[in-house]
């Protein structure tokens, strides 16, 4: 029974902080591989690949089910906080940053076709275009998180 305490205990946890600190600083490295530029912004930033908030949800579901048991009620829970977390990744925010590109556009245009630039302190806010994932972002994110939760696992 020893081993419900301590460390063993927060290995959930601990593979879940992991996974979300790995796939954030891995955004750069797979940004340079796809373009040959370095941003290292990009390991603060939200969007790109991996997800880090799926690598972080699927690692707490993964550790919780091995730990747990994938028949306990805990388990229930961490899958249900992640299906949320990733469908809004993929969906929501997703969404929400390809809206927020097409108003900028939007804004470009009418301001070309007037002739005319937007002066309102409004149109000065910088507005992050980037806030969620497509599927293979995803798809990487959960890859990671899983990994990581096994890794823990084999290694506890």
């Amino acid at each position: 029974m020893r081993a419900a305490y301590g460390i063993r205990a927060m290995y959930p946890f601990w593979s879940g902080i992991v996974s979300v600190i790995l796939a954030q600083l891995l955004k750069p490295v797979f940004f340079f591989i796809v373009t040959k530029k370095w941003d290292w912004k990009l390991i603060k930033a939200s969007g790109g690949f991996p997800s880090s908030h799926s690598a972080m949800v699927s690692a707490l579901a993964l550790s919780v089910g091995i730990q747990e048991h994938f028949r306990s009620t805990l388990f229930a829970i961490a899958l249900t906080m992640a299906v949320i977390v990733i469908y809004d990744a993929a969906n929501v925010r997703y969404y929400s940053g390809q809206n927020i590109k097409v108003t900028q556009q939007l804004l470009k245009d009418v301001q070309k076709s007037l002739n005319t630039e937007f002066d309102a302190p409004i149109y000065d806010e910088k507005i992050k275009d980037v806030l969620g994932h497509n599927w293979f972002e995803v798809l990487g994110g959960i890859l990671l998180g899983c990994t990581i939760a096994l890794l823990f696992h084999m290694g506890a």
